[in-house]
């Protein structure tokens, strides 16, 4: 998959894609299906699958004091849209100027300037612009073929969103995000250094920092990790949370990793929860901490299995 930050910079041969328009934060069922069928038009014009999205999130930008809520972050978004079939990647930057665009400056700016594509796919409740004025008519005003894909739902008829799936892993629900998602979620980030306290324990863990990623309920979790350079997933137990033992100020992802010795500081972990096992708590002494974490390894080492 090819990737481009810079409209003024797309070789000619990148242009006249079928191109999608969104900003696709879960590539979700629901995605999957709009891309699959994006991808069959494609197919049939014999023409690029383009994907136009940005970053960041423009909610960051008008919301800047929510919480983090990304449930794909920009590295993981562009893998799993390559694997739903993307050919050319157009993430463009998200700033104030961006977003003051028309619909028509967008258009002349983007479209018709830039990524040139000949046929258009978007969503049943895409707009675009300034206030968000512009909708897939005003595409088709501008002499654009468009396609809108009617809204998909799940099994209960219920549209699947990525609104719905931030609320599952809020809740710790990770069985039901991942039906929503079609693919396992996961945290990804690289290995940070802590203060030790796992190792003091006997448990020392790797810890990762949410980032802009949207955290689940806090609690322990049995997990599955991916090592960067390894091709195999290995088991772990992972607490999610503050620690209100020793009161971090902010929500940390500390993993210790089964039968494993090695160091990882500086490389990237992807840390998928696979049930969460309890919520949070503070304990009367370290001993009890330590006692409970041996439980909660044994556990997660049977579900695990």
């Amino acid at each position: 998959m090819e990737t481009y930050s810079d409209i003024q910079s797309i070789p000619a041969e990148q242009q006249a894609c079928v191109l999608v328009i969104g900003n696709f934060d879960a590539v979700h069922r629901g995605h999957q299906k709009l891309l699959a069928q994006a991808s069959a038009i494609a197919k049939d014009k014999g023409h690029a699958l383009g994907l136009l999205t940005f970053e960041p999130h423009p909610r960051r930008l008008f919301r800047p004091d929510d919480p983090p809520f990304r449930i794909t972050p920009p590295a993981m978004k562009a893998r799993l849209l390559e694997q739903n079939g993307i050919d050319v990647l157009f993430s463009l930057t998200f700033d104030w100027d961006f977003a003051s665009q028309s619909p028509q400056a967008f258009i002349d700016a983007v479209l018709k300037s830039g990524i040139k594509p000949s046929h258009i796919v978007v969503g049943y409740d895409f707009c675009f612009g300034q206030l968000r004025k512009g909708t897939p008519q005003t595409l088709m005003d501008a002499g654009y073929e468009v396609s809108v894909i009617d809204k998909i739902t799940d099994e209960e008829d219920d549209v699947i969103s990525s609104s719905r799936i931030r609320q599952l892993l809020r809740s710790g629900k990770i069985h039901e995000a991942n039906a929503l998602l079609g693919w396992e979620w996961e945290i990804e980030g690289t290995v940070v250094h802590g203060d030790k306290r796992g190792r003091e324990l006997g448990y020392p863990t790797a810890n990762v920092l949410f980032g802009d990623t949207v955290h689940p309920a806090y609690g322990v979790y049995a997990t599955r990790v991916l090592i960067e350079g390894e091709t195999e997933w290995r088991g772990g137990a992972t607490n999610i949370g503050i620690r209100p033992m020793f009161e971090t100020e902010t929500g940390l992802v500390e993993t210790y990793i089964f039968d494993f010795d090695g160091d990882l500081y500086g490389k990237t972990l992807r840390i998928r929860p696979v049930q969460r096992l309890r919520g949070e708590a503070k304990f009367d002494s370290l001993q009890a901490l330590t006692d409970q974490i041996a439980l909660d390894c044994e556990q997660a080492r049977n579900i695990l299995k």
